[in-house]
């Protein structure tokens, strides 16, 4: 959570910087700030502001001239909204500055500490601590001064810092929290996220936990926090600035469920291998062997990429007659779980920078597990700790609620269950069949993007709802638990999801007109039973709106979707949910890519 960028180069920098911010505010946007100095400066220039970037660069000074500069676009956690909790934050002699992504778990303790010595505190963050640790430092360089600040603190974080006594330096350092260094000509970037360097360049380097870099203008160097100097080579990025433009959309939600078509044929490409009905996964680094060793398979991750575990461990049973299961990555590590050797664990993560779900991997590897990443941030952390593991291609997501990186996880998911389906008892029939059903998802996907007008109008009858039950039956019901998330995300009406067959043990005593119910009814084993909880809800004279293979005579608005193999049919079944989700908010006028009190990638726990 949060964004920080910065630079140290010839150019003006306070340009840069807000570029920079605007791309990086789906990381945080309840308020913003920049610093800035320069070789010849007197000291250090800040400018702070509640609200989003274009807050903040209304109030940057038309002489607000340097060429080194750091900023930050916050996600509150210690502190409202409020200039004075903005980052930036500098010491009270005004020559240290910090941008900090994380959080201080000892910040009270060292904050009490720091008063009883005569600090005076002036926001209410847990940043500012480590401000005044690095400015009370007595050590002479500023890689010693902020390597002893951190040795003083507990938590999380990723820190890039500046010094009016070394202006021709910016220090950062990486905990739990990411840091992405820019290479340049004659300049140097760092951010918390490649989406504020591809305008500049394509080059990289992806700190480690407990690692630290000095950059300057013409060159930088990585260390740990212990000193030692580290190697670090530049990667190129694959992702280009324009993945990152609207390209004609009005907003990136609609852009990014719009693209789900040719994300799908991303994911899928190459990885079919037609001769044997099964498919190449390159990165899993597992022989038939070891995959037949596979006992038992756990897939972790939180909200959106928790659901599409939930869609993957059904898969991974159907398909491969392994018993799979999903849990929250954030409840994982705090129940002290048994740790099987025979145990495949599966960290998901959009970002591949989840707090909860890094947490819960290097806990996984401090025991011994063997644990896979399905991830879509190439060389994240997640996909470094992982042992092997499957990218899935989705391309840069900039709104904060998931579309097309959930449907793309689905489909990972579902290479990986007839993966491993075909090395154990999946016939080659059944793996034809399978393949034969990944190749129709891309034209099916558009099939159901084309009746976004239907979708819209229904959006509109239901916008009055103040809350909406979502349900669905074994493969529909992580397809309702997700549906249901996206429309609290962005619309903010109350949703809840309940397994079809849960109803008659106590949801129906909510069921009335002004409560709409939304039931996933595919076209399979268990369709007379999906169809009877519908008469349930009529017979209390409840709303309906079914998404289904066929017309539902009980619904009151039916979105017929294109039937697939019944294995595949919920990576399907979500995507005109997310255009329900996308037009009620519309309908709200809600901020569709910026809800509240949300932010893109979690790394705070």
């Amino acid at each position: 959570m949060c964004g920080i960028v910065g630079y140290i180069g010839k150019r003006d920098v306070a340009p840069l910087l807000l570029e920079g911010l605007q791309r990086l505010e789906y990381r945080g946007y309840d308020s913003a700030g920049v610093v800035i100095t320069s070789p010849k400066a007197s000291g250090l220039k800040m400018v702070k502001a509640k609200g989003r970037v274009r807050d903040l660069e209304a109030k940057v000074p038309a002489r607000f001239k340097g060429t080194t500069g750091i900023a930050h676009t916050r996600w509150a956690t210690h502190g409202a909204p409020s200039d004075e909790n903005a980052h930036p934050h500098m010491s009270a002699d005004n020559k240290v500055a910090v941008v900090h992504n994380g959080i201080v778990d000892n910040a009270s303790d060292l904050r009490a500490k720091l008063t009883a010595e005569g600090v005076t505190f002036l926001s209410e963050t847990d940043t500012e601590v480590l401000t005044h640790l690095i400015a009370r430092s007595p050590a002479e360089k500023l890689e010693d001064k902020v390597r002893e600040a951190l040795r003083l603190i507990e938590g999380t974080y990723g820190i890039a810092v500046l010094h009016a006594d070394f202006p021709d330096r910016i220090v950062v350092a990486r905990n739990g929290s990411p840091v992405v260094l820019g290479i340049g000509e004659k300049e140097m970037f760092v951010a918390s996220d490649i989406a504020a360097l591809v305008t500049h360049t394509r080059q990289i380097v992806t700190l480690d936990d407990g690692e630290m870099a000095t950059l300057k203008a013409d060159d930088f160097r990585t260390y740990t926090t212990e000193g030692t100097r580290t190697t670090a080579s530049p990667t190129t990025v694959e992702w280009e600035a324009a993945s990152y433009d609207m390209g004609g959309h009005d907003t990136y939600m609609h852009k990014e469920i719009f693209e789900q078509p040719e994300a799908v044929d991303r994911v899928l490409r190459g990885r079919i291998d037609e001769r044997f009905s099964a498919v190449h996964l390159g990165g899993l680094n597992l022989d038939a062997r070891e995959a037949r060793s596979v006992r038992r398979v756990k897939i972790l991750g939180c909200g959106t990429s928790y659901h599409a575990g939930l869609i993957g461990a059904q898969m991974i049973e159907e398909l491969a007659r392994i018993p799979a299961d999903a849990e929250p990555a954030s409840e994982f590590r705090y129940r002290n779980p048994v740790v099987d050797p025979d145990t495949l664990y599966i960290a998901v993560s959009q970002s591949g920078e989840t707090y909860d779900v890094l947490a819960a991997v290097q806990e996984l590897k401090r025991k011994g597990a063997r644990v896979f990443g399905v991830v879509n941030v190439v060389g994240s952390a997640i996909a470094r700790e992982s042992d092997a593991g499957v990218y899935v291609h989705a391309g840069p997501e900039v709104c904060v609620v998931s579309t097309k990186c959930f449907t793309n996880t689905t489909v990972a998911f579902a290479l990986l269950a007839l993966h491993l389906g075909r090395i154990r008892d999946l016939s080659v029939a059944d793996g034809k069949r399978i393949i034969e059903g990944l190749r129709k998802l891309p034209g099916q996907i558009t099939q159901i993007l084309e009746q976004e007008e239907q979708i819209k109008k229904i959006a509109d009858e239901y916008a009055d709802a103040r809350s909406m039950m979502f349900i669905g039956r074994v493969r529909g019901y992580p397809v309702a638990r997700e549906a249901s998330l996206k429309l609290k995300e962005v619309s903010y009406i109350h949703a809840e999801a309940y397994p079809a067959s849960e109803l008659k043990h106590g949801p129906l005593a909510l069921i009335e007109p002004a409560l709409p119910t939304v039931a996933i009814v595919p076209d399979d084993d268990l369709l007379e039973k999906n169809r009877a909880a519908l008469e349930e809800i009529k017979a209390r004279s409840g709303r309906i709106l079914a998404v289904a293979h066929q017309e539902q005579e009980k619904a009151d608005r039916t979105i017929v979707v294109p039937k697939n193999e019944d294995e595949l049919d919920p990576i399907l079944m979500g995507i005109p949910l997310q255009l329900l989700a996308y037009h009620t908010a519309l309908a709200l006028g809600r901020d569709i890519d910026k809800p509240r009190n949300l932010a893109k990638s979690v790394t705070v726990e």
